[in-house]
């Protein structure tokens, strides 16, 4: 089984490969490919591949300009933290749509899927729309547990509870901990936002989304504004925006 793997993120990316090979241990992979601009090429000067794992967001955009740029007529398996782009997945062949993080159990019936419908899966459009919409009633984001992060020449696991927030410095997301580690994420604080349990993490202005342990003190600022003080301290004044000060209060003390 010729497999192309479209992800952005490596320690993700090398994750579902393994998976892939457990669950079929003849694929060839091909590629792995972290950008719209490195598929676009790939798929323009090589033979298709019989399959394509792909996440949506990608480093430079979504993959879903791929598909405008390229005609792909393999069948596609999306793997994504959002459930929005269901519709849109089903007009690029979609066989399956893996919301993150994706269990080896996932990637197993997706795999049962594109084996079911690879004889009939582009002429059987309607049906196939049908069963997509019906697999994704009730659908949920599934919210992170965990993070993966390079430590050294390692990969370390860092808890949910053991985050203290998450900090935007110059295009770079870093997470910080309780113990005052910082590791750099390979997310934006608006795909963050959306993995995060609301009741847990707050996004208090551009560049910080805090774990509600971690805010220590609040004080009141100038132009409606509030001063937080987290702990670990942050390299820099962390302050609430007025726009979202009522807010703030109101989940701080739910």
């Amino acid at each position: 089984m010729k497999t192309l793997l479209i992800e952005d993120e490596q320690f993700a990316a090398d994750i579902l490969a393994d998976m892939i090979r457990a669950v079929r241990p003849d694929t060839d992979l091909l590629a792995t490919l972290g950008s719209v601009e490195e598929a676009v090429e790939w798929l323009s000067t090589h033979q298709a591949p019989d399959l394509i794992f792909c996440d949506i967001h990608l480093s430079d955009g979504s993959s879903f300009d791929i598909f405008s740029q390229v005609e792909i007529k393999c069948p596609i398996i999306f793997t994504t933290a959002y459930n929005q782009y269901a519709i849109e997945a089903f007009k690029v062949n979609s066989v399956d749509y893996l919301l993150k993080p994706v269990r080896r159990e996932d990637v197993a019936n997706a795999l049962r899927k594109y084996e079911e419908s690879k004889q009939h899966y582009l002429a059987d459009g309607l049906g196939k729309l049908q069963g997509l919409l019906q697999s994704l009633q009730g659908l949920q984001p599934q919210l992170r547990s965990r993070f993966l992060v390079k430590n050294g020449q390692s990969i370390k696991v860092v808890q949910l509870h053991d985050i203290a927030y998450f900090q935007a410095e110059d295009a770079v997301v870093f997470l910080v901990t309780n113990e005052k580690k910082r590791y750099i994420l390979n997310f934006t604080l608006d795909q963050l936002e959306e993995q995060l349990d609301k009741q847990l993490f707050f996004r208090v202005n551009r560049q910080f989304l805090v774990h509600i342990n971690a805010v220590s003190e609040v004080k009141p600022y100038l132009k409606g504004r509030l001063y937080l003080l987290v702990n670990p301290a942050a390299h820099e004044d962390v302050f609430v925006s007025s726009s979202r000060a009522a807010a703030f209060k109101q989940w701080l003390g739910a």
